[in-house]
């Protein structure tokens, strides 16, 4: 089922209630003063960079953990997009805390900084005008979001698998779709075009004790669906927001990213 929230901090308040998270630790904890006001400072000026760009659709990244050990500075990404109203709408996949499970969601800005941030600082990136046309048929739609969305969620998905699927693989999945909607009807064929447009997955290094704690203690860590060669000898490839930025960049899809505090 579709999860959207309209962008509102009602709907934060719900979406927290939910235990929905991505791209950040799943301990429980209250939200403080400062935290909600940095969070919305946050929301405040990367919605004028939005206004400012003139774009229509940014890559939209947050810093939700501390991944320097793995040579990344962003952990989560979304499709922001300036709805019929002027007001600006993230589309994103969260993990259903303690779970394996997923939704996707449509936030307003001040919902999507406010999910426990580890820095309040953030990234967008605008694709080509023609990219940005594609995506906002894609995004504004009420049912083209969901299809290529699978709820079994790994934090470290395999991208060429469709076993799991995590939040930033959702998204690059969904650019697939929304650049090729003739030839891209399900995961594998995103994946297709994907790989024929020369995206690069993260390579993260991940030993054997790290992975088998994490998969042992964690619902939402798999890695069944990595291939055993490169599993075994540590080479843990996924999705990531740094990888999307080079890919969107490299391939002329989109600009350089622009980061916003």
């Amino acid at each position: 089922m579709l999860k959207f929230l309209r962008g509102s901090l009602m709907a934060a308040a719900l979406l927290a209630a939910a235990g929905a998270q991505a791209g950040r630790s799943c301990e429980p904890q209250k939200p403080t003063l400062d935290s909600v006001r940095q969070s919305l400072n946050l929301a405040q000026n990367v919605a004028q960079a939005l206004d400012a760009s003139g774009a229509q659709v940014v890559l939209l990244g947050r810093q939700g953990q501390d991944l320097r050990k793995y040579q990344l500075e962003y952990s989560h990404m979304g499709w922001a997009y300036k709805s019929a109203t002027g007001a600006w709408r993230v589309v994103h996949k969260l993990n259903d805390c303690g779970t394996a499970a997923s939704h996707v969601y449509r936030q307003g800005l001040g919902e999507f900084f406010l999910d426990d941030m580890w820095r309040y600082q953030a990234v967008m990136l605008v694709p080509t005008k023609a990219v940005q046309q594609q995506l906002l048929l894609a995004l504004s739609a009420n049912v083209q979001p969901l299809q290529l969305h699978e709820p079994r969620y790994s934090m470290l998905a395999y991208p060429w698998s469709q076993r799991y699927q995590q939040s930033n693989q959702w998204a690059l999945e969904t650019l697939a779709q929304a650049m090729a909607p003739q030839t891209v009807h399900d995961r594998g064929q995103a994946q297709a075009w994907l790989q024929l447009q020369r995206y690069q997955p993260s390579d993260l290094r991940i030993g054997a004790m790290t992975r088998l704690g994490g998969r042992m203690t964690r619902a939402n860590i798999a890695f069944d669906d990595h291939p055993p060669e490169k599993r075994f000898a540590g080479h843990i490839e996924t999705a990531t927001v740094d990888s999307a930025l080079q890919f969107m960049q490299r391939s002329g899809l989109g600009a350089a990213p622009v980061p916003l505090q």
